[in-house]
């Protein structure tokens, strides 16, 4: 995981595993911030899960990256798929569009990070930098010392 892209997918994951923590705390305390749990006992399973998926995320394995999209895909996208239903039929409030759109959030995110994971799963940066190993790591410019000498390479 070296790209930028792939560290802000991998963040927004678990700030919105993060949020959706939130919501469930606050939902268990009955403090109302607008938002609840589409079903609390799923939704503490899928905290679980989650977690469990972040750790093989950032390990950049597939199959926590397929997990974590099956299941935000089944929680979510039933959600998605009923709001859109309703919204067809004209049945629809500011709190759904509030939940439709986390709902959204969660299945993108999840899509995301499989298709980051699924397409450059072998990428491994360089570790290298042009502006001076070409310095540090050429033979011309090594000076000759004697066993006295400081023989670090300070990169700064």
């Amino acid at each position: 995981m070296t790209s930028l892209f792939s560290y802000l997918i991998t963040m927004f994951g678990g700030l919105y595993w993060l949020f959706r923590l939130i919501i469930a705390i606050t939902y268990t305390l009955s403090i109302d911030i607008g938002i609840e749990p589409l079903n609390f006992n799923i939704e503490v399973v899928l905290l679980f899960v989650t977690l469990f998926c972040m750790i093989l995320i950032i390990k950049r394995n597939l199959i926590g990256a397929l997990i974590y999209f099956i299941s935000y895909g089944l929680y979510f996208g039933t959600d998605l798929y009923n709001g859109v239903i309703n919204i067809m039929n004209g049945e629809v409030s500011f709190v759904d569009y509030a939940s439709l759109l986390l709902s959204l959030l969660g299945v993108i995110i999840a899509f995301l990070t499989l298709m980051d994971i699924a397409l450059n799963k072998n990428r491994k940066g360089s570790g290298k930098d042009k502006k001076t190993d070409w310095f540090y790591t050429n033979e011309e410019y090594t000076r000759k010392l004697d066993e006295r000498a400081d023989k670090n390479q300070y990169k700064f």
